[in-house]
């Protein structure tokens, strides 16, 4: 593939307009994590409350994911996107009011991160499945690898950039930057056109039948299921082990910017990985992903044993390149396999199966963590991914599955 056809996705005035929406909204939110993760912190010092406030995001989330589907298959995609980003702004920005005046508490933090989250359980299936009508099929994968490169590029500085500013001038300073981005976003939605759809043909709405059409699509699509099933374990490690105990052994180590660091590590990772596959296909897009996946065993493994700064760098910089080959061959296992029409209830059971855990993750693992201590939770996380990771690989279906179409553009 030459850079040429690499960056031709930006020549449509449709994925530009959405690519500039994602470049903002991500500016912010990348700084969202670090920041709300030190402000819940500093009104309650414990692992267990910031598990409760992450929880009281995802918790929505999973329970909406699948009505959040059906409307965007029914709905105009950039219309859902454009509310869900207005009101993630609004429910950002008094989160940021709340902590920069002092007056935050933990029960208004829970309860704007629940709205928050019902609101992403909307904007996430579309978000996810609006690629295809933007952008020629030839150009999936350049399309994918850019919007990914926006969620790298910007996560390098990002975190780091939160945790100076956690450091200086509080939290609320950078989640006021997130609630800025995500309205910003918003209007540049409002220039995304996307051509209706004809449902003449489609019988009247009916959401117990559409979401049935949605679960025979994923029930009978092997590969799919059976990466679903394995991130609902991955995920709830990730939340609990990295995000609910990170940073508290951060804080209690290499202190808060550390932890921006090795979290802006990953992202330098991820990328470089965006790079590499602006120019490379892999005919087994996961099978080289869930090798991937796997890489993210190290940093955790790490960080219960000896979380010294510099190599908990290094080891999350290969982790995230590691995850970026895998978000770029599911992205295109996803929109080549399944039928566009279906594709937003496809991600959504896709989503409800890879975040029903993480809430259990985010409530159980500050606890763990105070029970028998981080390390040994950290160090049995760590063996736990890595094999569940690998064994996805038994199965031929996730194995062998190729690409439907390996593009060669001069």
């Amino acid at each position: 593939m030459s850079w040429s056809a690499s960056f031709a996705p930006l020549r449509e005035t449709n994925f530009r307009w959405f690519f500039a929406a994602r470049l903002i909204s991500t500016a912010g939110s990348m700084m969202a994590p670090i920041a709300l993760a030190f402000a819940v912190l500093d009104v309650s010092n414990s692992a267990a409350a910031l598990g409760q406030v992450l929880a009281a995001r995802s918790i929505p989330l999973v329970l909406f994911l699948l009505v959040g589907g059906v409307i965007a298959d029914r709905i105009d995609r950039a219309l859902v996107m454009q509310v869900s980003n207005l009101l993630a702004g609004l429910t950002q920005g008094i989160v940021a009011w709340l902590v920069i005046s002092g007056q935050a508490e933990l029960w208004q933090l829970i309860a704007l991160e629940a709205v928050n989250g019902t609101v992403s359980a909307a904007s996430f299936p579309a978000m996810s499945s609006v690629v295809p009508q933007l952008v020629p099929r030839s150009q999936l994968q350049p399309a994918n690898v850019l919007l990914s490169m926006t969620r790298g590029g910007l996560a390098i500085i990002g975190p780091s950039v939160a945790a100076i500013l956690v450091v200086t001038v509080g939290s609320g300073c950078a989640l006021a930057v997130d609630a800025a981005t995500w309205l910003i976003a918003s209007l540049c939605l409002t220039r995304v056109r996307i051509p209706r759809r004809d449902r003449s043909g489609d019988a009247p709405p009916n959401m117990i039948r559409e979401l049935k059409e949605g679960w025979t699509v994923f029930s009978g699509t092997t590969w799919l299921w059976i990466v679903v099933l394995a991130f609902g374990i991955l995920n709830a490690i990730h939340a609990g082990a990295w995000f609910t105990l990170g940073p508290v052994v951060a804080k209690a180590t290499f202190g808060e910017q550390g932890w921006g660091y090795v979290v802006s590590a990953e992202a330098i990772g991820l990328l470089l990985m965006t790079v590499v596959m602006l120019r490379v296909s892999f005919r087994f897009p996961l099978r080289a992903g869930m090798v991937g996946m796997a890489c993210f065993a190290a940093p955790l493994m790490m960080l219960g044993l000896d979380p010294q700064l510099l190599p908990l760098v290094g080891a999350t910089f290969i982790a995230g390149a590691g995850v970026e080959v895998f978000s770029i061959g599911w992205s295109l296992a996803m929109q080549e396999n399944i039928d566009e029409s279906v594709l937003s209830r496809a991600y959504s059971y896709d989503a409800l199966g890879s975040f029903v855990a993480m809430p259990l993750g985010q409530l159980v693992y500050g606890p763990l963590g105070e029970w028998f201590g981080p390390r040994d939770v950290l160090v049995t996380s760590a063996v736990v991914y890595a094999a569940v990771a690998l064994l996805t690989l038994t199965s031929r279906s996730v194995r062998n599955l190729e690409r439907a179409q390996l593009e060669k553009v001069s």
